[in-house]
């Protein structure tokens, strides 16, 4: 049995009611306000959480998980999602007023609550809402009804307390009030489960089965005696008795089941009951006054309160067995033999606290060794004879007639037929002993095993370091050890075949007793439970049994077996069990954890079906877990991990699992509950939820930063390129510039030139003093003045005005030299009149073919040709004259100042404007043997947005 109480979280004087809900917590309604238990510690609810009224009489489960709390009179409240709900926060619950405590009954969502005397309204609470329903019963003055059994029929029960008389049936619904067939005494207290009625009378108890809600019949009876303070029918319909002087009277026999009530197990003497819960798992617990609470495993209820044994509590130190019985030795000098359900004592010495180290059995003569006495006892005359003292270690089987006591002094065989004995090994301290050949055996001290040839008393070394406590035969040339630290050795004569330790599964590494089941399977005792060992081909299957599984205690001495039966020795009596049974329990346990809250984002989450978020940088995660299995006695522990985040599990005890820093993603946090014998949760509790990234932290914010980063390089690099290409440009601007000035000087130059040859011209005519030719040349060359300056301020002049400004000026210079030769301007059908050109690119080609071809003639007349053609994809400029022609050398190297001007001109305007102009000059009589010079002009055509020019 365990107890919790004050030194376990439970800090209060009363326990009044211990109720459960549906997710397997315990509710305890105190002194101190109310407790929640979740199998490991105690969370406390009182004023600081918001109860009004801290004398919590009873706490009710609804099935929505709102605990309904049930203070001494009015001050109502629930608890919701980890918040206590009060009548300050809810008015809805001033609605209820009571002058007695109420009674009621759960109906889903739904409470019903009414007084139990004298009753004038029905409460309904649901869902934080309260409903009246009034009772139509007219009480007269003075009167004190009794009412109960309100339940889902909508029927209430009620009775006058004062005279007694017949039960009344009172419809809620209808108003109905119908008379039933029995009558009851006055003061009697009536308990309804079911249809299951329980009437106390003083002393007086009654069970009564209800048909057609009107009639009642007696079906059990039951006359206490002492007085009973309350009554509970648990949850398999048994009934138990509280009784006021303490301990509680527990009817083993359901109440549905036909018969009497059977005699009744008293327990708890020592304590007042408030109240009894059989709980899910049908384990047992008692709330008492002063003492807290208490608490039994289902499988030792079961095993030591239905099989009542009576000297069953004394601590056992050894176990055998023969043919018939079971023998028990105990830390006194007594033993004891149980046989058919009953346990004998055998007392050797009274009042000697001797320890009784080891039992023998042979049919009727038993051996028990204590420390510094041994006895021999026939069962069949009851004879006890004292043998030699020894201080006793260990008694081991040897021959048919005789055994091995392993001593502080060595090793001695006694014959129990001759009560005769022989040394075998003398001054050696001896824990354990077994033969393993006629005349050899083992022989273990406390820190090696020897082996001993029986003849010759020559002992060798042949394990080193192991102190073992116990030894048996498994098989031929197979033995299995128990050592005090190193857990079971399986070896041979010869080596060590295997180790099994706490690392390999056992419940620990300390070794007691090993017990043979057969060749493959044996029992080891422990001082933490008792583990079942079975040896498959290369595997071992290991099971461990503790106080949960139904032993007395997890102390065990030893253990023997009879059939299916295994009898266990332990610190607090005989444990009786079926192997079948122990075996057949699930090595999981059928329960899940609960996530009570879960802290995230900056606050506690309670209503975990809610979506659950966090954001950085707040991003750590708390989880509030409960395992509410009882049956472990608080050794819990959990395993978990988050999957998004690691797959690596990890296990801890603490019910506040909490990680830090999560980066922002999806997770699914999974956790199993690890009970007794770490024995795990079938099935693991998931929670999904998601850490939120900053603004910054986005995958949409991210590719924006990439687009605008990518935005921002672009910028960067069309910068700089256009950086690069604004300086190659004004780099270009200002050779363009320059370009264009040194152009204007050409034009400059030219004009000078030009009118220098012209007034040269004049100075001749009036040297001659031909005045009237002087004054034709001065008009024309008045027209030619104002048409070269028109024009040397423009880039670009149409092919027909080039045409009229180089008829002009031949007109001048033929008029100058006296009509020396003849020309001709021709003009292309191909080629448009509009087209524009470099301005005054052809007149100095022109001036030079005068100057310089036909001016000196003397043999002919001259003659110079121009003409516009278009060919192919170029405009071609033919300037022809049949003078003097030009040598090889001329053309490579012409003098001439306009031809070089003219040169530079084409150079600049193919820097200015992209204008691809190819100048050419040959001698005719080297390329066609007839005299003159020929000039081609090749324009190619391009098309400039700034010029206009098309070639």
């Amino acid at each position: 049995m365990v107890n919790y109480n004050d030194q376990n979280g439970l800090n209060n004087s009363y326990t009044y009611s211990i109720t459960q809900d549906s997710s397997g917590f315990l509710w305890v309604g105190s002194d101190n306000g109310l407790f929640r238990f979740d199998g490991k510690e105690f969370k406390h609810f009182n004023n600081k959480q918001g109860l009004k009224n801290i004398e919590a009489l009873s706490c009710i489960p609804l099935a929505n998980g709102e605990i309904f709390i049930v203070p001494f009179l009015n001050d109502f409240a629930y608890l919701k999602n980890g918040r206590i709900i009060n009548s300050d926060s809810n008015s809805e619950l001033k609605k209820m007023q009571f002058a007695h405590n109420p009674d009621g009954y759960v109906n889903g969502n739904s409470l019903y609550l009414h007084s139990a005397y004298n009753p004038d309204h029905i409460y309904i609470y649901r869902n934080g809402k309260v409903k009246k329903i009034p009772v139509a019963i007219r009480f007269r003055r003075g009167d004190s009804y009794s009412t109960f059994g309100l339940s889902a029929d909508h029927i209430l029960y009620l009775f006058n307390q004062d005279d007694g008389g017949n039960i009344q049936a009172y419809d809620i619904i209808s108003k109905n009030r119908t008379t039933c067939n029995i009558s009851v005494n006055k003061r009697t207290f009536i308990l309804r489960k079911g249809n299951i009625f329980v009437f106390r009378n003083q002393k007086n108890i009654d069970v009564y089965q209800l048909y057609n809600k009107f009639y009642f019949k007696k079906i059990k009876s039951y006359k206490a005696q002492e007085e009973v303070d309350r009554i509970v029918i648990d949850n398999n319909y048994r009934l138990w008795l509280c009784l006021e002087e303490g301990g509680t009277l527990y009817f083993r026999h359901s109440l549905l089941e036909k018969g009497d009530l059977s005699s009744p197990v008293k327990m708890m003497e020592k304590y007042i009951i408030s109240d009894i819960l059989v709980d899910k798992d049908n384990n047992t617990w008692f709330s008492t006054r002063n003492n807290g609470l208490f608490f039994i495993t289902d499988l030792f209820f079961k095993n030591y309160v239905h099989r009542t044994l009576k000297n069953n509590s004394s601590y056992i130190t050894a176990i055998a067995k023969n043919d018939r019985d079971i023998y028990l030795g105990y830390n006194e000098a007594k033993g004891s033999v149980y046989r058919n359900g009953k346990i004998t004592d055998i007392v050797f010495e009274k009042n000697i606290k001797l320890e009784n180290k080891a039992i023998f059995c042979d049919g009727n003569t038993i051996i028990f060794g204590f420390t510094r006495r041994l006895f021999q006892y026939n069962t069949a005359i009851r004879e006890k004879h004292f043998l030699k003292d020894f201080v006793l270690k260990n008694i081991v089987p040897y021959t048919a007639e005789s055994l091995l006591l392993c001593t502080s002094e060595g090793l001695t065989s006694y014959n129990y037929h001759t009560k005769s004995y022989a040394d075998i090994l003398s001054k050696e301290r001896i824990y354990t002993a077994l033969p393993y050949a006629s005349d050899s055996l083992f022989a273990g001290n406390f820190k090696d095993l020897y082996k001993v040839n029986t003849l010759t008393k020559k002992k060798t070394l042949f394990l080193e370091g192991y102190y073992f406590t116990d030894i048996k035969k498994l098989g031929d040339n197979l033995y299995v050890g128990a050592t005090n630290v190193k857990g079971i050795i399986l070896f041979n004569n010869s080596k060590i075949l295997r180790k099994i330790s706490e690392n390999t599964g056992l419940v620990t590494s300390q070794i007691k007793k090993i017990e043979i089941e057969n060749k493959n399977v044996f029992w080891a005792s422990t001082n933490y439970g008792l583990s079942r060992i079975e040896l498959k081909e290369n595997t071992i299957k290991i099971n461990n049994f503790t106080q949960a599984d139904g032993l007395p205690s997890n102390t065990v001495a030893g253990c023997v077996l009879s059939g299916d039966t295994i009898y266990v020795g332990t610190s607090k009596g005989l444990g009786i069990l079926s192997v079948k049974s122990l075996m057949e329990q699930k090595n999981f346990i059928n329960k899940k954890v609960i996530i009570n809250s879960v802290m995230i984002g900056g606050k506690e989450v309670f209503d975990t079906r809610q979506a659950l978020t966090g954001q950085t940088p707040d991003n750590d995660i708390i989880f509030n877990v409960s395992f509410p299995d009882f049956t472990s006695q608080g050794e819990i522990s959990y395993r978990y991990k988050i999957e998004g985040l690691s797959s690596g599990w990890q296990t801890g005890s603490s019910q506040k699992i909490i990680f830090s820093s999560l980066p922002p993603g999806k997770y699914t946090f999974k956790v199993f509950g690890i009970g007794y014998n770490g024995k795990q949760s079938y099935t693991s509790t998931d929670l999904n939820f998601e850490i939120l990234p900053k603004f910054w932290q986005t995958w949409w914010f991210k590719l924006m930063m990439i687009a605008f980063g990518a935005i921002l390089l672009f910028i960067f690099i069309t910068f700089y390129f256009q950086k690069k290409r604004n300086k190659k440009l004004e780099t270009l601007y200002y050779e363009k510039k320059i370009a264009e000035l040194e152009l204007q000087a050409i034009k400059a130059q030219i004009n000078p030139h030009f009118i220098y040859n012209c007034l040269n011209s004049i100075q001749f005519l009036l040297y001659k003093k031909d005045y009237k030719e002087t004054e034709n040349y001065l008009e024309i060359f008045a027209r030619m003045i104002r048409k070269t300056l028109h024009y040397s301020e423009k880039t670009f002049m149409s092919i027909k005005d080039e045409a009229d400004y180089l008829s002009l000026y031949l007109n001048m210079e033929k008029l100058r030299l006296k009509d020396a030769f003849d020309y001709k301007i021709d003009i292309s059908e191909n080629v448009n009149e509009n087209w524009v050109i470099p301005s005054l690119l052809i007149q100095p080609f022109v001036e030079n073919a005068i100057k310089h071809g036909i001016a000196g003639l003397k043999d002919r007349k001259g003659n110079i040709q121009i003409s516009f053609n278009y060919t192919g994809n170029s405009l071609s400029i033919t300037i022809e004259d049949n003078g003097v022609g030009i040598g090889r050398e001329i053309q490579t190297r012409p003098d001439s100042f306009g031809v070089k001007l003219s040169q530079k001109r084409i150079e600049t305007f193919r820097q200015l404007f992209e204008t691809h102009i190819i100048l050419e000059i040959c001698d005719l009589s080297e390329k066609e043997q007839r005299p003159g010079t020929q000039i081609k002009l090749y324009i190619k055509p391009y098309e400039n947005q700034n010029t206009s020019m098309h070639h």
